[in-house]
């Protein structure tokens, strides 16, 4: 059974492990880090510049044995508490296929939707990223189309994201 709890810089120590490659690392994180591999210490530092932040939190789900994975939540708009975006997502690379993703995003809109009392949670993903997107379909986020497909710069080609919302 996954629980969720705020994120502690200790954590960054396990999370970082589970980026094998560079090409799932912009899967990740697309543009928001510099260099890969990234380090502990990078990530804490990245998190480090919205410590004291309201607007953002990062969350890691974890098991009786450990932390088995992470994402961040956020409000999009300044002004308003009515949506919560999720971003930087992942799961233990050798717990992935068994349903922890799943859980753990379950696990996830109900605390937005409980306890933030949004009415609205929104992602962005990479189009080249089908696992993740199988993932966030399962959990019964749906695509949609914005005016201006958002792109990034990624390993010398353009990448394309997916807008995805759940609304209650």
């Amino acid at each position: 059974m996954i629980r969720l709890r705020p994120y502690k810089a200790c954590d960054a120590q396990i999370i970082t492990t589970w980026l094998k490659d560079e090409y799932a690392f912009r899967q990740w994180s697309a543009d928001r880090y510099e260099k890969y591999p990234i380090t502990p210490d990078d990530m804490n530092s990245y998190y480090d510049r919205d410590k004291n932040n309201e607007q953002i939190w990062g969350m890691t789900a974890f098991v009786q044995t450990g932390v088995v994975g992470h994402f961040t939540m956020r409000f999009p708009n300044r002004n308003s508490f009515d949506e919560v975006r999720l971003g930087f997502v992942i799961i233990d690379d050798k717990r992935r296929g068994k349903g922890y993703g799943k859980e753990m995003l379950s696990l996830a809109i109900q605390y937005a939707f409980d306890f933030v009392k949004v009415k609205k949670i929104s992602l962005g993903v990479f189009e080249n990223n089908q696992t993740a997107i199988n993932c966030y379909e399962a959990c019964g986020f749906k695509r949609i189309k914005l005016e201006n497909t958002e792109s990034y710069l990624c390993m010398g080609e353009v990448w394309n994201c997916i807008e995805m919302e759940l609304v209650r």
